[in-house]
């Protein structure tokens, strides 16, 4: 442990930015390869290169609401510089770029409450309790006490996977044979509290937007939890699996409506070339995007950072 600590911080950004770029590098090799055409020299701004730019924003998952956005924004700024080349451009597509995602790089922070329990919810296969673990290192690493709440318990193997995390991190996990969720996650606040726990992480079982009587279930917990400590919980995260695209934006919505999603996690980025989701979630549902994850290592779960996520797209 004394020796990953050491590696963090002594090259930690470099690292880290290269891991990024690797896990992007399918959405890199499309989208870069296609841009360096379009941005070559020589290349006139007309209408044709407009139409390309859109088609290329488009396929790398964008979205329309937000490439049409940065068409507008693109075609103004060529108008009032001037521009007549399309490399005169390219610099300003980064900016919009770095316009559009600035607001949703938030960070997460937790010393408002003590416990400030994290409400993870998401679909089937996120990567949800995965995801809690990784949690679970990063903020042991910031040298805060963490308690899990197995709080998925129509999946049978959750509660096991949840405990597999849970030793590896050495935390405590609060779990039942059997038993509603709302109750299980109800007795791990009371533990945390007891214990001076700083961080309570309570997973909930994966389900589809389309499956009301779940997505009920699932209001009733977030009820039960400010039941259990009034005012949580503090933050409720959403975890999307990259790979999904644009039905990650009808995600946002659909778990929004039910549940009011105060921070975003973005996984397995790694494994995608629609990176540009992002962008999409941005433009018409800004919840800020608190974590990224490009990897399958403990420590490949990230803050997300606006300019890195961009030099790591672009560059």
């Amino acid at each position: 442990m004394l020796s990953f600590l050491k590696t963090r911080s002594t090259g930690e950004s470099g690292g880290w930015l290269t891991r990024l770029k690797q896990g992007l590098a399918k959405t890199r090799q499309q989208l870069g390869a296609q841009l360096s055409g379009l941005f070559g020299p020589g290349r006139k701004l007309d209408a044709e290169f407009y139409d390309e730019l859109e088609t290329v924003l488009l396929v790398s998952d964008v979205g329309v609401a937000a490439t049409a956005y940065l068409l507008e924004i693109l075609r103004a700024r060529a108008t009032r510089e001037r521009f007549t080349e399309a490399a005169q451009l390219k610099a300003a597509l980064r900016e919009a770029l770095l316009e559009l995602l600035r607001p949703i790089a938030v960070p997460l922070d937790v010393a408002a409450h003590r416990p400030f329990v994290i409400m993870l919810a998401g679909v089937n296969g996120s990567g949800k309790t995965t995801s809690i673990g990784k949690l679970a290192n990063y903020y042991q690493l910031q040298h805060k006490r963490v308690l899990l709440a197995a709080g998925d318990t129509f999946r049978a193997a959750a509660r096991e996977q949840l405990m597999v995390w849970g030793e590896r991190n050495n935390v405590t996990v609060i779990a039942q044979q059997s038993g509603d969720a709302a109750a299980v996650i109800y007795d791990a606040i009371g533990a945390a509290t007891a214990r001076g726990i700083d961080i309570v992480l309570a997973d909930t079982a994966g389900r589809l937007p389309t499956q009301l009587h779940l997505m009920e279930e699932i209001k009733k917990v977030k009820r039960v939890i400010d039941k259990a400590l009034p005012g949580a919980p503090h933050e409720i995260l959403l975890v999307l699996d990259a790979n999904t695209g644009q039905n990650a934006l009808n995600q946002v919505k659909a778990f929004d409506d039910a549940l009011g999603v105060t921070g975003l996690v973005l996984t397995k980025l790694d494994g995608t070339a629609k990176g540009g989701v992002i962008a999409a979630i941005a433009r018409q549902k800004p919840i800020p995007l608190r974590f990224i994850g490009v990897g399958e290592s403990l420590d490949d779960l990230r803050p997300f950072d606006a300019e890195e996520f961009i030099d790591a797209l672009l560059d």
